[in-house]
């Protein structure tokens, strides 16, 4: 929850609502993004607690079995478009180095920093909108979590725990305050163009059953709005990430992760009804201007008249950025290991420095001073003897291509930088990679039912299975192809998404986020080009060490042995 909970819930409300125009629209938004979601975490498990299959020698008896391990994704691709060897690992790899990291919520975090100090870097052109601040806050809250993570690998679990608790928290007290109010314990407040009476009778106005779901949004306004309305709700992929780090996978998991999701839906709708029982829609509705702050005006409508000009925003806007720094924490950690199971594969440069866990200097500061000797190589498969490690040139990798996004989009206001990188990021890691990942599980049943045995025969293999199967990945894999191809409709000339309010052509992000299938393609002709010209055959060797913790047949895949070799 501490990653899906980020600044989503804070800053993306404006987007749903003034692309729509209509509240009653915007809250059915959040509620299909929120089943859409919650039918992907289906298909994830079914397909994280089944792949990969590892061949086991029992008393000379020789079975496969479900084991899995951290990746997520990479592992689900690679699973089901096997051929030709390493396509579908340098078509998601390389896309994930690049799009892979929370590039637009650091930019957020630096944006709402600014906000807590008093300036305004969304609204005021003063100081070109504070970006050399705003892009400064951005480096240096990446550069702080990876170095936290490389330097303690349970410091950072723990600080990853501790911001999911208090995240939860803010949720609830901006849902109990919103009630309030309903409720005409209100704090009289104004804002330019809108009255006390109109924020004070917000809960009347926003709710009449008879303009509520009137909407003003075209087909390119609502697929924009449908895109921004998914992304607060991404983060449930974590866990999938770093399956080989998760207790009892197979038993405890399938449970959390439904009841999480579920769990931030209500509060996610909860908080969105809060809102437009303070907030006027009129602040967003009758507007041009693209914005990015709904928790603001939410705390600014309820208490600036009483605590002095723009306490309230400013307190919502430290607390915001509160959250956005667990956010990314959270996505570090996990992101660098994926990066570390692409680079196992040896598609890339130096592959095995990237793919090698290290110690890290708090267990060297440790064990240093308890005297206690360094695993030899003997026991490499010895986990207890091990001192603790983590993917340090992985964290590396990851902190340079989010710096890298963050350079590329340093030319673009702040709010239009975040606004660009967030529907980026939706856009691939969601709808992209949730149309790949859903139609090939579909393919797997459908082959299933049709060739049994004589095909893939996903049904003899699969360890858990989703309510109502097969309706989830006919909802995912549907869902999420419509949105690859909808995202180029063009919104209208008064739409909060078309250019002119937006600064960048409607078409940019749905071609870049195409074509970075493309990268990967190109990277593994190049990849293959290599192994030709050399008359050399690359292969990867993989020695699994297999944990069963309970002795229930559970396995769960906790370390590997990578080697690599060229056959000439």
């Amino acid at each position: 929850m501490n990653r899906t909970i980020g600044s989503g819930i804070f800053t993306v409300p404006p987007k749903v609502l003034s692309g729509t125009g209509s509240i009653g629209a915007s809250l059915l938004l959040w509620l299909a993004g929120g089943v859409i979601i919650l039918c992907a975490v289906l298909c994830w498990l079914e397909l994280g607690l089944t792949i990969p299959m590892v061949t086991l020698y029992e008393n000379g008896v020789r079975r496969k079995v479900s084991a899995p391990r951290s990746g997520g994704p990479k592992n689900y691709l690679e699973y089901i478009y096997k051929k030709p060897a390493f396509l579908m690992t340098s078509v998601f790899g390389i896309m994930f180095i690049i799009l892979g990291n929370l590039a637009g919520n650091a930019v957020a975090f630096g944006i709402y920093f600014m906000i807590a100090l008093g300036k305004d870097p969304v609204n005021s052109s003063t100081n070109d909108y504070e970006k050399g601040p705003v892009i400064g806050l951005a480096i240096t809250l990446l550069t702080v979590c990876c170095l936290l993570h490389v330097f303690s690998r349970r410091g950072g679990i723990l600080v990853n725990n501790i911001f999911a608790i208090t995240k939860v928290g803010i949720l609830l007290v901006i849902t109990i305050l919103g009630f309030v109010h309903a409720a005409k314990k209100y704090l009289r407040s104004s804002v330019a163009n809108i009255t006390s009476t109109m924020i004070n009778n917000a809960t009347t106005l926003n709710f009449d059953k008879m303009t509520s779901f009137k909407s003003t949004g075209d087909f390119g306004s609502y697929v924009e709005s449908f895109l921004f309305a998914i992304y607060p709700f991404t983060g449930f992929e974590q866990p999938f990430f770093v399956l080989s780090e998760v207790a009892r996978p197979k038993t405890i998991f399938p449970k959390a992760a439904i009841a999480s999701m579920l769990t931030t839906i209500v509060l996610y709708m909860l908080v969105n009804v809060s809102y437009f029982c303070v907030v006027p829609k009129e602040s967003y509705t009758e507007t041009s201007q693209s914005t990015i702050d709904m928790a603001g005006a939410f705390f600014h409508d309820i208490f600036d008249s009483t605590y002095g000009p723009r306490a309230g925003m400013r307190a919502m806007a430290a607390l915001i950025a509160f959250s956005i720094s667990g956010n990314i924490l959270v996505l570090t950690f996990t992101a660098a290991r994926v990066k570390q199971e692409i680079a196992k594969e040896g598609i890339l440069p130096k592959s095995l420095f990237f793919a090698t866990g290290y110690t890290t200097p708090w267990a060297r500061f440790r064990n240093r001073s308890r005297n206690k000797p360094i695993a030899d190589a003997e026991a490499v498969f010895d986990l207890d003897a091990h001192l603790e490690k983590t993917p340090i040139a992985a964290f590396a990798l990851h902190w340079f291509s989010s710096i890298f996004l963050i350079v590329v989009t340093s030319m673009l206001r702040p709010a239009t930088a975040y606004s660009f990188l967030v529907t980026l990021y939706s856009y691939v890691n969601v709808a992209v990679v949730g149309s790949l990942l859903g139609g090939g599980l579909l393919y797997l049943k459908i082959d299933s039912w049709l060739y049994k045995g004589r095909g893939r025969n996903w049904y003899s293999k699969v360890q858990w299975t989703p309510y109502l199967d097969p309706v989830p990945v006919i909802v995912y894999s549907s869902t999420m192809t419509f949105l690859v191809f909808a995202a180029f409709a063009k919104p209208g000339g008064t739409s909060p998404f078309s250019e002119k309010v937006t600064g960048y052509a409607w078409f940019l992000v749905p071609a870049i986020g195409i074509s970075s299938l493309l990268w990967g393609v190109v990277w593994w002709f190049g990849f293959e080009l290599a192994q030709w010209k050399g008359r050399r055959t690359f292969q990867v060797l993989r020695t699994p060490y297999l944990e069963d913790r309970d002795h229930d047949g559970n396995y769960v895949q906790r370390a590997e042995l990578i080697e690599h070799e060229i056959l000439y």
